[in-house]
């Protein structure tokens, strides 16, 4: 059994209680807040032990430490920890300026164990088609359109569906315009007084130095909407990845179509229940990944982390976390400054 700690008490926060709630044979863990008030919010919400108690957290032994604090904060307190010699996971992005990455970055380079709980790759159905395409069922995938996940996350499925070289220099161009749409859904519940909501659209394109190119193409209020819809379309020459779906030719040249399954590798089969089970039959008609995926997810990359701290391979390593947060803050500029063209290259973790 892995224990860790929970540094934070936000709604982020909350994901990583419920994955030791759900596998109790796998996770145990303590919350570390900043007041009694928050103390009994997440005893509330998730079942978990709180506490304000910086003794009762270093008594408590974790094998490592989820930093879960809003994302200014994220870096340093990640820092603390890893001063107090404990391996830490920290929320995305890991850190928000090129400043605390190369701090971040230094760390690791003395021995630290820094891992980012990206997860979004880990989802089922999207590992499925990250599989299919890595089987070179689509042959070498050349351009994607992604209007699914956004900034540090839809880089991170970027680089992973076009197989882009780690470290491999970019272009940007962006642009931001506002969208007024009508709310549906929130995360405590459907909207439905018809109420309309001013969001922005940020699209940008991005051309590596291979040649591949990929269109962001992403709005918030896509995450919660019953009519803003989610999608992904990766091509190759012998075939694409749209959704939950490959079109693709065999071997002998004819076109196919074969349906993602999104079913549990191996490895994390001891993390399956019976409401993933169910929810899995769902998955087989949309995309759009679901809390039930998210808690999954999150779960196995937590899994991984007792043969990380053994010696083995990170879950995430901390140069894909920079390289997405990275991103993030050129998106933010590529937006602001549509007549520019922004040039990524030469980071000091590659």
């Amino acid at each position: 059994m892995l224990r860790f700690l929970i540094v934070g008490s936000g709604y982020r926060s909350e994901y990583f209680g419920r994955v030791a709630a759900t596998w109790p044979e796998q996770f145990q863990t303590l919350y570390l807040c900043r007041s009694e008030e928050k103390v009994n919010l997440i005893r509330q919400h998730t079942g978990m032990e709180a506490t304000t108690s910086l003794s009762r957290c270093l008594a408590f032994r974790p094998d490592f430490v989820v930093i879960a604090v809003d994302r200014a904060h994220l870096a340093d307190v990640a820092i603390e920890w890893i001063d107090r010699g404990f391996p830490v996971v920290t929320e995305t992005p890991v850190a928000d300026s090129e400043q605390k990455m190369k701090q971040l970055w230094a760390f690791s380079r003395q021995g630290a164990k820094i891992v980012c709980c990206e997860q979004y790759h880990r989802q089922p159905l999207l590992a499925a088609g990250l599989e299919a395409v890595a089987a070179g069922l689509i042959g070498d995938p050349s351009s994607l359109y992604l209007s699914l996940l956004h900034d540090y996350h839809g880089f991170s499925l970027i680089r992973r569906a076009l197989q882009a070289a780690p470290g491999e220099p970019y272009t940007l161009r962006g642009i931001r315009r506002p969208n007024t749409v009508v709310e549906t859904d929130s995360r405590y519940g459907a909207i439905l007084d018809g109420r309309t909501k001013e969001t922005d659209r940020d699209m940008a394109l991005i051309s590596f130095a291979s040649g591949k190119t990929a269109v962001y193409d992403f709005s918030s209020i896509q995450y919660r909407s019953y009519i803003r819809s989610r999608h992904l379309t990766l091509r190759g020459p012998r075939g694409e990845w749209t959704d939950t779906m490959i079109l693709y030719l065999d071997e002998s040249n004819q076109p196919r179509r074969k349906y993602l399954l999104p079913e549990l590798p191996e490895a994390y089969r001891v993390l399956d229940t019976q409401a993933l089970r169910d929810r899995r039959r769902n998955w087989l008609f949309e995309l759009a990944p679901d809390t039930l995926q998210d808690e999954f997810a999150i779960a196995s990359l937590l899994l991984d982390m007792g043969a990380y701290i053994a010696g083995g391979a990170s879950p995430y390593p901390l140069e894909e976390a920079l390289e997405d947060s990275l991103f993030w803050l050129r998106l933010s500029e590529a937006v602001q400054h549509p007549d520019q063209e922004i040039v990524v290259r030469d980071r000091p973790w590659q």
